[in-house]
C-alpha cells in the first residue's frame, strides 16, 4: 500500500506520516527531505522558494519511486505539498489499486479560531525555518485553493473544521 499525504503548509502532513509510521511500521518519505537533499547536493539550481518549479522537478522522481514500491510489493507513506492534484493520470489501474491519497485541509473557521495553535505545532516533528511571515490570510487562501483542486480532480480530503483529530487508518 502506498499512502500519499498532501496538503498546504502547516496542515500536519509530517505529523500524520509520523503517527502512521509508528502504528503500521511503514517507511515514509518526506518530499521536503528529498527536495533539500537535491538542492543541498547541487543536483538542481532550484531553491526552496521555487515551489511551482519544484513540483514539476520532484514529481517525476516521486512518481517512479511509487511505481517501484508497488512493483516490489512494498508499503510506503509519502508526504508533502509537491504531489499534483491530477496525480492519478500518471498511473495505470494496476498501480492505482495500491495507492491511497488524502489531502489535509483546514477550513477558514479552523484557521481563524486556531491560528496560534497552528503556529505552535509547526515544529512538532521537525524543526521549521523561520515561520514569522506566516499569515492567516495566506493559510486561508492556500487551503481554499487545495479544497477547490481536490474537488476538481476528485481527490480524497479531510476537512479540519472544528477540532484537529486527524487519524487515518490504512
Amino acid at each position: 500500500m502506498i499512502l500519499l499525504i498532501s496538503g498546504a503548509s502547516h496542515t500536519g502532513k509530517t505529523a500524520l506520516a509520523q503517527k502512521l509510521l509508528e502504528r503500521y511500521h511503514y517507511p515514509y518519505l518526506s518530499i521536503d527531505h528529498l527536495k533539500m537533499g537535491l538542492i543541498r547536493s547541487g543536483q538542481t539550481s532550484l531553491t526552496p522558494m521555487d515551489d511551482d518549479k519544484l513540483k514539476d522537478y520532484l514529481w517525476p522522481i516521486v512518481r517512479e519511486m511509487i511505481k517501484t514500491a508497488v512493483e516490489n510489493h512494498q508499503n510506503m507513506i509519502i508526504e508533502g505539498c509537491y504531489i499534483p492534484f491530477d496525480w492519478k493520470k500518471d498511473f495505470s489501474a494496476e498501480y492505482l489499486e495500491h495507492i491511497r491519497y488524502i489531502c489535509l485541509i483546514f477550513s477558514e473557521n479552523y484557521i481563524r479560531n486556531h491560528f496560534e495553535d497552528i503556529k505552535a505545532y509547526a515544529s512538532i516533528v521537525e524543526q521549521r525555518l523561520d515561520d514569522s511571515g506566516l499569515s492567516q490570510e495566506e493559510l486561508i487562501r492556500d487551503n481554499k485553493e487545495n479544497l477547490h483542486l481536490c474537488q476538481k480532480y476528485a481527490c480524497s480530503y479531510l476537512l479540519i473544521d472544528d477540532t484537529y483529530t486527524v487519524d487515518y487508518h490504512l
